[in-house]
């Protein structure tokens, strides 16, 4: 009995001992999370909570180049049109299947009918053919230059692998199963919408040999569970991480960045990679179904006034009509000239012209994420000066982020008119890749431009071989997107995070924020 007892008592300790050494990270995120499917919703917090639990077959450094990631090896034809792709040995899902090249092909198909890349892609194939459980390739009818950028592209929408039976769900449908391959498990019975999201470290994932690197390389997890609790409230999140109750703040608000540098249990990690503002109108519905309408926007907006009232800090915003961003190879003015510049005589002008009878421009509000929070209020004081009529209806970021995705019709109907929102620069560095370019009718993103000409201009970069032919398409492009107006740029900004002392990041943090790669002694 007396050695029972004491198999008892060292099970106890062993247990107690286990769940004390369990390392959590709390961390507020930038959003709460309302949808889960990162191929259905354009949200980054959507894209965030897939790369927790999701892999890809590519993922890129820090230095923006595309490196194997779920694929051991690939080849290409002599011709380009047969690319040839093998998986790494050892891949499973998180129920213990293992991944295999059916699952890939699904996922592929699933992302390319919601992707700008994907869908350009898609008119070039022939074919996937599968070769073996670990090889499948992709058969082209006519050559694709961008092919593995396309497939390795880090963010929205972001090509994650998941489960045939997952993929084969409609692309314009949210999936309701969550299994995926990657370094976290998402714990759907402890989710709280509104409250908290949970993942554990996925134990059987095998991370690459390679130094993680950006979104590349050994996704190597140092902690056993990651909590995403939602605090809407700035100086709550503020309080919370000084009093040591939550581990990090993914986007700080860069009122509280003083009082943060003066605590000695805080760090300051600065993001190094741009977001750029944007306004996007609804193309289907008055008055923006007007192309003279929407060159009246062009002229009436003013980028300096929407930085400093969402961004305010000097430090971290700077004036850019480079739809492409600044400092970047594509980076121009072309098209540019007189406008953003708040010339509402002119907008007044065009309103005139166009037969504007006083629409009421609708333009939803996101109460709960700060960073973009105060452009419709901007947009709304430009607008008006310039003769336009507009209300705003204010609502969570999630709800709005619904309500953009699904609803095409007039305000009467439940839709919309315009709003402003923010792309990450990784999104928007050329033609291709930028989703607000694709004028692809009803299967472009929330707006729904449709031009042929745009898409036989961004055809037209997809065929240029030389980065003089991609510069000068680049700046095509960016001329004619500005005569039919498929958004406008309102300038870039730079976020910020806040971390506990104790937490360790990635000596360059990547571009996306990530989990992997993290410590908390």
């Amino acid at each position: 009995m007396r050695r029972l007892l004491l198999a008892i008592a060292a099970a106890l300790s062993a247990s107690t001992s286990s769940l004390a050494s369990a390392q959590t990270l709390k961390v507020v995120m930038h959003s709460d999370v309302k949808a889960l499917d990162p191929i259905w919703s354009g949200a980054y917090i959507t894209r965030n909570h897939g790369y927790m639990l999701y892999d890809t077959l590519f993922a890129i450094d820090e230095k923006l180049q595309v490196k194997p990631q779920m694929v051991e090896s690939w080849t290409t034809s002599d011709n380009g049109l047969v690319w040839t792709f093998k998986l790494r040995d050892g891949l499973e899902w998180h129920d213990g299947t293992p991944v295999t090249s059916e699952d890939c092909v699904a996922s592929l198909k699933r992302w390319s009918a919601r992707d700008s890349m994907g869908q350009k892609l898609a008119q070039s194939l022939q074919e996937y053919k599968i070769v073996d459980p670990r090889t499948f390739q992709i058969v082209l009818k006519e050559k694709f230059g961008p092919l593995l950028d396309a497939i390795g592209k880090p963010s929205v929408v972001t090509p994650f692998m998941m489960p045939k039976k997952t993929a084969e769900t409609d692309a314009f449908k949210q999936i309701d199963d969550y299994i995926g391959s990657g370094p976290f498990v998402f714990k759907k019975d402890e989710w709280k919408p509104g409250e908290k999201l949970v993942y554990v470290k996925n134990p059987k994932y095998k991370p690459r040999p390679e130094p993680m690197a950006g979104l590349a390389g050994g996704k190597v997890v140092s902690v056993d569970r990651v909590e995403w609790v939602w605090i809407p409230d700035p100086e709550t999140q503020l309080n919370a991480l000084l009093n040591g109750e939550i581990d990090m703040i993914e986007s700080v608000s860069y009122d509280h960045l003083g009082v943060l540098a003066k605590s000695k249990d805080i760090r300051i990690v600065p993001n190094k990679t741009s977001n750029q503002y944007v306004f996007r109108m609804n193309w289907l519905t008055p008055p923006f179904n007007n192309v003279k309408v929407r060159q009246a926007v062009t002229y009436a907006l003013s980028q300096e006034e929407f930085l400093q009232a969402n961004i305010g800090d000097k430090r971290f915003y700077r004036l850019c009509k480079a739809m492409f961003t600044c400092d970047t190879p594509l980076a121009s003015t072309a098209g540019m000239e007189g406008l953003l510049d708040g010339n509402a005589a002119k907008s007044r002008e065009l309103l005139k012209e166009a037969g504007y009878d006083g629409t009421v421009v609708v333009m939803p509000q996101p109460t709960d994420l700060g960073v973009i929070k105060q452009l419709a209020p901007v947009a709304k004081s430009q607008l008006e000066k310039a003769g336009f009529k507009v209300e705003i209806q204010p609502m969570d970021w999630q709800s709005m982020v619904t309500r953009l995705t699904t609803k095409k019709g007039p305000p009467s109907e439940g839709g919309w008119n315009a709003f402003g929102t923010s792309w990450v620069q990784l999104d928007i560095l050329d033609p291709l890749m930028t989703p607000y370019l694709s004028a692809t009718c009803d299967k472009a993103r929330a707006g729904w431009p449709c031009d042929e000409g745009m898409e036989k201009l961004r055809d037209k970069f997809v065929a240029a071989t030389t980065e003089a032919e991609k510069k000068a398409v680049a700046e095509e492009v960016q001329r004619y997107a500005m005569q039919i107006v498929t958004h406008v740029p309102l300038g870039e900004w730079f976020g910020a995070a806040a971390v506990r002392a104790n937490v360790g990041t990635m000596a360059v943090p990547p571009p996306v924020t990530v989990f992997w790669g993290m410590t908390k002694k």
